[in-house]
């Protein structure tokens, strides 16, 4: 690199449900993202981290492993869901319907119960 080259600054993220690691670099801006990732050493600390199968992102936005960076993004590493948001929120839609439907049956019950005496 000769000392002409402009670095950026950039962040790498990998956020786990109790911890998150943000790693630091000054990188050239034709890094390419995955270059960028192996760099930042977050590959040897979490070796879970696989970059065919997880997402990455610059700012909640899906970016290929070629792409690159602008100075001050923040380059995210995805984990896989562990269930589809789609599917559970159909589940709770679902569970509130059969809930409404149980508490309809059970206030018809307790009128007819009254009806009764």
């Amino acid at each position: 690199m000769s000392s002409e080259e402009k670095l950026i600054h950039v962040e790498v993220v990998y956020a786990l449900p109790q911890a998150q690691r943000v790693i630091k670099l000054a990188i050239t801006p034709d890094t390419q993202v995955h270059e960028i990732i192996e760099q930042s050493g977050v590959l040897e600390m979490y070796p879970e981290i696989d970059l065919k199968k997880n997402k990455v992102g610059v700012y909640s936005r899906n970016v290929k492993p070629n792409a690159t960076v602008h100075d001050g993004d923040r380059i995210e590493i995805y984990r896989p869901l562990l269930a589809d948001p789609k599917e559970i929120r159909r589940k709770r839609a679902e569970q509130a319907k059969q809930e409404a439907l149980e508490a309809k049956a059970a206030e018809a019950k307790e009128s007819e119960a009254k009806a009764t005496e």
